[in-house]
């Protein structure tokens, strides 16, 4: 009320205090920490423009041991948030795979066969696997094996009732799963002079670099 007839009614500060009962000290008290804060705010900003890849601790770390400031780091913390600096989204590293080759199209049927898993869940929460085997050549449907477990003793005698009827394939395509890179079915591959053809697959860089 003070400041307020100071400012309107040309009341001189004296005056004004006299008739609110206000000190004088007061009344020309200003805050320190507002300056302070918009330093605060300033540097946060340019740090993590300039630094995309700077948390709080290093923008901390650095107005602290680098730029000397003593501000407490609640404090610092606190604008930080507000500024939801502490939401940034860093972006996904994409890694450069090698573009793989086109699969070749088999000009008549049973010349080479696909091969893969799918997975499910019932009502009740138990989980099952279908294979399923298909001709590349018309994308024909030659066999649904269904159960809660496929282990390569079930696929091999998959494999071998399909062929009963269909005839054996040249090539069949499959993934790396650990059904298909088993020695049951390499052996039992080798028995019928069927090629297993794995597809190109990559595996991500961070297992490449555990290998190497």
């Amino acid at each position: 009320m003070a400041m307020q007839a100071v400012q309107d009614h040309d009341f001189s500060v004296g005056l004004a205090c006299r008739t609110f009962s206000v000190s004088e000290t007061c009344y020309l008290y200003g805050r320190k920490l507002g300056s302070e804060n918009e330093d605060i705010l300033d540097w946060l900003l340019r740090l993590t423009t300039a630094h995309k890849a700077w948390g709080f601790g290093l923008c901390f770390l650095y107005l602290r041991n680098n730029k000397g400031f003593t501000w407490n780091h609640k404090r610092v913390y606190r604008i930080y948030r507000e500024l939801e600096l502490n939401l940034r989204i860093k972006p996904r590293i994409r890694l450069v795979r090698e573009r793989p080759e086109p699969l070749a199209v088999p000009v008549q049927p049973n010349r080479t066969w696909s091969m893969d898993f799918m997975a499910d869940q019932l009502a009740d929460g138990r989980s099952f696997r279908t294979l399923n085997v298909i001709d590349d050549f018309d994308r024909e449907r030659l066999g649904i094996e269904v159960d809660f477990s496929l282990p390569a003793e079930r696929v091999v005698r998959s494999l071998n009732r399909i062929i009963e009827w269909r005839g054996k394939p040249e090539t069949i395509r499959v993934d790396n799963g650990p059904e298909y890179i088993s020695g049951t079915l390499w052996t039992w591959a080798e028995k019928r002079n069927i090629t297993i053809n794995h597809i190109h697959w990559q595996a991500p860089a961070k297992r490449l670099h555990r290998a190497l």
